[in-house]
């Protein structure tokens, strides 16, 4: 049973990128994997209760993620655009990356941090630290949106993601 444990937790998060691109609602493991890669993972070793265990817990997961997840800051150019009905999973994506520059110098960031930007915005880092080899001035910053109204402030490409939250 561990060895299941330790094999959903790794497909779960192989499958984090599937669900931040998902556009209907969850589809199970054995239709999103290829026979190889179901081989690859082990998952078809498991037996049709487990597998329907796992399609449970992952599916129960992305409703408790998508159910807590904060009410999405409508960004300064979005339209009056009637509501989508996959509004719930994929809430701020339609509005795509936002790009600017930082106001100032960045060093480090960690939660509660606030990012000032040259559009008006600004961010508060949630989730995710860093503290730089060298300090940035006004770099040049994406905010890319993901699942369940969630964003990420990109500052490189090889550094990792801020998960942040507009507050204006």
């Amino acid at each position: 049973m561990r060895r299941f444990h330790r094999t959903a937790l790794l497909l779960a998060l192989a499958l984090l990128p599937a669900l931040a691109g998902a556009q209907t609602a969850y589809r199970d493991v054995e239709r999103r994997l290829s026979p190889e890669q179901l081989r690859e993972t082990g998952l078809d070793a498991l037996t049709p209760a487990q597998l329907a265990l796992l399609n449970r817990l992952l599916r129960e997961d992305a409703e408790r993620e998508a159910a807590a997840a904060p009410p999405a800051a409508t960004p300064a150019y979005a339209s009056a655009a009637p509501a989508r009905d996959d509004a719930g999973l994929l809430e701020g994506a339609a509005d795509g990356p936002i790009r600017s520059r930082l106001v100032g110098t960045v060093s480090e960031w960690a939660p509660g941090t606030v990012f000032a930007l040259e559009n008006g915005q600004q961010w508060r880092v949630l989730k995710g630290a860093l503290k730089l080899t060298k300090p940035m001035q006004g770099p040049q910053i994406v905010v890319v949106p993901g699942v369940s109204g969630r964003w990420f402030l990109q500052v490189d490409e090889d550094l990792p993601k801020a998960r942040v939250q507009r507050i204006k």
